[in-house]
């Protein structure tokens, strides 16, 4: 396998992971664009500029090896498909829990109690 993939591989992997979460744990992630754009834009913005500035002041560089060679201005495309990934995985994670949690409170309130 070509090594400037595995890292575009891995995120793709974390999607494949976690968007069973939507549909069989009622997630609501993607089914809410303007939420999840909400959610994403400032970590987005935060990130990519500490990343550029990392990158400006050399404070890390990446390994060519390990990336594509595309780039978004100074910042391989790999960091900017990170930054959107893994907040995806993490909101979905989180409302999966949040909707299971739900589904057995609801589930408590209809048991007759004894």
């Amino acid at each position: 396998m070509d090594d400037r993939f595995q890292y575009l591989l891995l995120m793709g992997g974390c999607v494949l992971i976690t968007l069973p979460l939507e549909w069989v744990l009622g997630a609501r992630v993607y089914r809410r664009p303007v939420a999840l754009l909400a959610a994403l834009t400032p970590v987005v913005i935060v990130f990519v500029v500490w990343d550029v500035v990392g990158i400006i002041r050399q404070h890390w560089s990446y390994n060519p090896q390990f990336v594509t060679g595309w780039r978004i201005g100074l910042m391989p495309v790999e960091e900017l498909v990170f930054f959107i990934v893994i907040p995806i995985c993490g909101l979905l994670t989180y409302e999966a829990v949040g909707s299971v949690g739900r589904r057995l409170a609801r589930r408590r309130e209809r048991r007759p109690h004894a």
